[in-house]
């Protein structure tokens, strides 16, 4: 599971949608996986049920998870899924960047901050 950051300033709901597309995404998590109810996880963070609903709300609107009414919410296992990890992750560093940009960071200094953090080489060897 995945811990929130209470200190952070990004809003717990984002930290919750965040934290499943990062399981989904290290395959931690696998379609078809149940998540935990809106009460236990709500429990488990201290945080109100409606915060968690929310979250889970934005994960099915994407296509991450799927609600079976009276069962709870799983994780999807299709295409659509895949495609909206990525593209969260995509949103993500397209935020990073700019942010970076405004505080004076150039785009030669980016590329190879990015060369320098990333785990794929360029020959495709991890």
């Amino acid at each position: 599971m995945f811990q929130l950051d209470f200190k952070s300033g990004v809003p717990i709901c984002d930290q919750i949608v965040n934290g499943f597309i990062k399981l989904k995404a290290l395959g931690v998590l696998k379609g078809g996986d149940q998540l935990p109810s809106v009460r236990a996880l709500a429990s488990k963070f201290s945080v109100n049920p409606n915060t968690v609903q929310k979250s889970y709300a934005i994960l099915e609107n994407s296509g991450i998870i799927y609600s079976v009414k009276g069962k709870g919410s799983f994780m999807s296992d299709d295409e659509t899924a895949a495609n909206a990890v990525l593209e969260s992750a995509r949103l993500e560093f397209m935020a990073a960047v700019r942010h970076a940009n405004d505080l004076g960071l150039d785009v030669d200094e980016m590329i190879n901050l990015i060369k320098q953090n990333s785990t794929t080489k360029e020959d495709g060897d991890k």
